[in-house]
């Protein structure tokens, strides 16, 4: 009788031991150095991040929705409000185009201070966008949810990650990050403020991290932070964390400002 030869698979190609519960460790740690080796080939140390809403529309597709909306005699009011918020994705569309075009005339050799996204639509869309326009390298850190996929074609293919771990890919938004902007946006985007805040007021953050928030009639009306202060439950020194703006030309200019001061000299990432 013939014997059935044995085929042993390596620990590190049992997809089975991977995929399991015991294998978690190694898909987070697998979340760590792959971005790092691609970020070290393309030698990219130093992120500006842009955070908001994947639902916004540009301008151009809010116009087109509004009068297919007022055609149909139905969700005229919503396509109003989404034509309205269009000015935030093309707000962060021109300060992408605008700090990459700055960036390269750095005279450092090194890629510096490439805009960095979530890597899916609306403002993210529109950053990666704005620095692909300017002719710049930009990241996208994409996250996998179970809603349809959504292809940026604006993010550097070489610089598209994919992660399953929400903590570990905003640790990426974090860790090479050395400007923060922030727009209109919802529950992920609250989240991603309120940890980068609360990592700033506690320390564990220990670079020079400005952060704008961007479109100040939403977000007084999203977050009460004089009510914060009222309560106690902040200082309002914290305040300081964050410098708000509705103008562009103000938060480019806070953005050049700060980089240019505190950045500039640094090499790699404090956190």
């Amino acid at each position: 009788m013939k014997r059935k030869s044995h085929i042993n698979t390596k620990a590190y190609h049992n997809e089975d031991f991977l995929n399991s519960r015991d294998g978690r460790s190694l898909r987070i740690l697998s979340e760590y150095h792959e971005p790092a080796s691609r970020f070290a080939r393309y030698a990219v140390e130093d992120t500006i991040v842009f955070l908001g809403s994947a639902r916004l529309l540009s301008r151009t597709q809010a116009r087109k929705a509004l009068k297919a909306a007022e055609a149909a005699g139905e969700g005229v009011k919503q396509a109003r409000i989404n034509l309205n918020m269009s000015q935030y994705y093309e707000a962060a569309r021109e300060l992408a185009r605008r700090l990459t075009e700055w960036s390269k005339t750095l005279s450092d050799e090194e890629r510096r201070f490439v805009v960095c996204t979530g890597g899916g639509p609306g403002i993210m869309e529109a950053a990666n966008r704005g620095a692909s326009e300017a002719k710049g390298m930009n990241v996208g850190l994409t996250i996998s949810i179970p809603m349809d996929e959504f292809d940026n074609r604006y993010v550097t293919r070489e610089l598209s990650f994919h992660f399953h771990y929400f903590f570990m890919r905003k640790f990426w938004f974090t860790y090479l990050a050395k400007a923060v902007l922030v727009f209109p946006g919802g529950f992920g985007t609250l989240d991603e403020l309120a940890e980068l805040l609360t990592l700033l007021q506690t320390g564990k953050v220990r670079k020079h991290l400005p952060m704008v928030l961007f479109g100040s009639e939403y977000w007084r009306e999203v977050i009460n932070f004089d009510a914060l202060i009222k309560y106690g439950t902040i200082n309002a020194e914290d305040m300081n964390l964050l410098y708000q703006t509705d103008s562009i030309d103000a938060a480019y200019d806070y953005i050049v400002a700060k980089l240019s001061r505190y950045a500039l000299d640094e090499k790699g990432a404090i956190l």
